[in-house]
């Protein structure tokens, strides 16, 4: 922002708000006057009206003449006189000026209807119910409604002989014309006196600020230039003029410190390639997300965090026999192009490869970055993981190589995660209850002859996150080796058969008779399942333990865990 535009937004507010606070303090005082006089002549004439009307009645109650439907029509007809009388318009008798007049009186019954009219009042239903819902209110001040489509206000009294409700009206726009005119007219004076004031601003920050402007100009021509050997010459013997000194010291200065300048940018690209540099090298050790973490803050590395995560291993079946019948050129070969897809399967879901156990894969999801979906993702990958062994082993059995056949085993829960070693030596890694568990569901694929296997905990939260998306068999309730508490395991594909859906099915409802103890019922669900699939491995064995619990039930404290004498 310019000094000119600075010394007009610094002046303008003190000269405007004191002209600002004065119009406006005239015209609510002025408004405020005019509003109080208008208000109390327009309950001054309802009020006016009322007491004639019951002055009438009191004559009707004196004579006797209260209730007779000739009398009280002759009342009623002589209010509407006087209200016709006491209308501003109408006060010289003129009957086209009554005829022209914007004020109305006029009265309601209970219902809404109209039943008394200085002049024609035509309501509307939503304006009969306004009208009754501002009468039953206490208020009695001036109030304001739309009467026959236009914005009126007024003053409202009930008469309990007639039933009436009486309202003296004028037309809104009429009712606050002086005001708004007064408004118009400050609005008006406060403008004009407002662009006066900018443009005698204008003119005299001006005056001040062309020397100044030179200045500039002759600094913008040096910087354009980058010639430092620029000077400004020094024209006045004031501020100006010593700024235009300081000035050329200045760039003395600075052409002094421009080599310097350009040394240390130097070395500061260097530097940040050399990160670079780093980060690229690291990254295939290390997360992206955990280098970015680090370099941010440098103290955090040997923080642990416990957090819940899902974590996941794989490991290669008769790995040890497929070594043996290779090269060790060879090996190394297939292992990698292995581990490069499994690996790029895990990362695109957002998981962490944590370390590779010869040839097994531990991998999580949840840091150092947390995402909502990182249970599914970890399952997700499992999946694809699998499918994209069929076409690893294709490329195997063309080189006429062994093909690999996987085992997976997942579970979430808590775990401390975190940089653990040494400062010369650490891995960002996972420990914990967690960890060990999802290490043996791995292993206990080959048990019962499963693809992947997932526990209870990570069946639970995809149930509570997204519903599953995928087909999933309750397998077993077990212990591992060095617990007692039993987890349920999940066998889980992508996409079954006809036959496999509907033995999977079959299969799911017999294991919740197992669990309920009908282990009559349980056996005949596997039978039927087996109908199915009649070389199905865990039907068949859960069969013969039905089967055997139905003839030698287990002892009232049985849970239907088995434990694990292995991994």
């Amino acid at each position: 922002m310019k000094i000119r535009a600075k010394i007009i937004l610094t002046v303008l507010p003190l000269i405007i708000t004191p002209l600002l606070l004065a119009g406006v303090a005239s015209y609510f005082s002025a408004t405020n006057d005019i509003s109080r006089g208008a208000e109390r002549f327009l309950s001054y004439k309802s009020t006016d009206l009322q007491r004639y009307a019951e002055s009438q009645w009191a004559l009707l109650v004196e004579n006797n003449y209260a209730g007779r439907a000739d009398m009280d029509a002759a009342t009623q007809k002589a209010v509407e006189l006087y209200a016709q009388s006491i209308i501003t318009s109408h006060a010289s008798g003129d009957e086209s000026a009554y005829a022209l007049t914007t004020e109305k009186i006029f009265a309601i019954d209970a219902t809404g209807a109209v039943v008394m009219e200085t002049s024609a009042v035509s309501l509307s239903d939503n304006e009969k119910d306004e009208l009754l819902r501002l009468f039953g209110e206490e208020n009695r001040g001036i109030m304001t409604a739309t009467i026959g489509g236009v914005e009126r206000v007024f003053s409202a009294f009930y008469f309990p002989p007639f039933r009436w409700h009486v309202v003296t009206s004028e037309e809104k726009a009429v009712f606050y014309h002086d005001i708004n005119k007064i408004k118009l007219q400050t609005i008006a004076i406060i403008a004009a006196s407002s662009v006066l004031a900018v443009a005698l601003l204008i003119l005299l920050s001006s005056m001040l600020t062309n020397p100044l402007s030179k200045l500039t100009r002759a600094m913008n021509a040096i910087i354009t230039k980058g010639d430092m050997s620029g000077r400004v010459s020094v024209e006045y013997r004031d501020e100006t003029g010593n700024l235009a000194g300081t000035f050329n010291m200045m760039i003395t200065g600075l052409e002094k410190a421009y080599h310097e300048i350009k040394r240390h940018a130097f070395e500061a690209v260097l530097a940040q390639r050399k990160e670079q540099r780093i980060r690229q090298i690291f990254q295939k050790y290390v997360p992206k997300d955990l280098i970015d973490k680090f370099f941010a803050s440098p103290e955090s590395m040997l923080v642990g965090d416990n957090r819940d995560l899902s974590i996941l291993f794989s490991d290669i079946r008769g790995f040890t026999t497929i070594s043996e019948s290779m090269r060790p050129d060879e090996l190394v070969h297939s292992l990698n192009r292995y581990f490069s897809g499994q690996v790029d399967i895990i990362m695109n879901r957002n998981g962490i490869v944590d370390k590779y156990i010869g040839d097994a894969i531990m991998a999580f999801w949840g840091a150092p970055v947390k995402r909502e979906d990182d249970v599914m993702q970890s399952v997700l990958s499992g999946l694809d993981m699998i499918d994209a062994l069929n076409g690893f082993n294709a490329k195997q059995r063309e080189l006429g190589k062994p093909e690999f056949h996987i085992g997976i085993g997942i579970n979430y829960g808590t775990v401390t995660v975190g940089n653990i070693g040494s400062e010369r030596k650490m891995d960002y890694t996972v420990i914990g209850d967690t960890v060990n568990l999802a290490s043996r569901l791995e292993g206990l694929t080959k048990m019962y002859h499963a693809d992947m296997l997932v526990s209870e905990s990570v069946y639970n939260a995809l149930r509570e996150q997204s519903g599953l998306p995928f087909q999933v068999r309750l397998l077993d309730t077990v212990a591992v080796k060095g617990k007692t508490k039993g987890v349920k395991i999940f066998a889980v594909k992508r996409n079954l058969t006809e036959k496999e859906g509907r033995a999977w099915n079959i299969h799911n409802q017999g294991m919740k008779f197992y669990y309920n103890r009908s282990f009559a019922e349980a056996a005949d669900q596997f039978r039927q399942a087996l109908a199915f699939l009649p070389k199905d491995f865990n039907a068949t064995a859960l069969l013969e333990r039905a089967e055997n619990y139905a003839r030698n039930p287990p002892p009232p404290i049985w849970d239907g865990v088995e434990v694990m004498k292995s991994k």
